[in-house]
């Protein structure tokens, strides 16, 4: 946030003029006042704030987390995927063999007869 710059009230002013030692020091009892709100309100905000980083980082570390837990899961998914693809081409293949020698001996009985 961008420092705030202070300026006199009108009140304060007048007072300036006059010149009294007390009107000063009531004027600087009074800067000092508005300084001092000022400042309370500033490390409200800057503590606000601090606490939103906080909780940002906290969401940050649980979606990181999770990131890697769905990307440990993907890479055994697509390794099961994997094995089961080969199993299912080894069964075709299994299959395609048994077909061939299937016709291979219906062709044999028909051309021994």
């Amino acid at each position: 946030m961008a420092p705030t710059i202070a300026v006199p009230s009108v009140k304060a002013k007048e007072i300036q003029r006059h010149k009294t030692p007390a009107a000063e020091e009531e004027v600087l009892r009074k800067r000092n006042e508005e300084l001092e709100t000022e400042l309370k309100r500033s490390l409200e905000r800057e503590e606000t704030m601090r606490r939103e980083v906080q909780r940002t980082w906290e969401r940050l570390m649980v979606a990181e987390e999770a990131e890697e837990r769905l990307c440990s899961q993907m890479g055994e998914l697509e390794a099961e995927a994997v094995e089961q693809a080969r199993a299912y081409k080894a069964r075709v293949t299994s299959l395609m063999d048994q077909l061939s020698a299937a016709q291979m001996l219906l062709h044999s009985l028909s051309v021994s007869r």
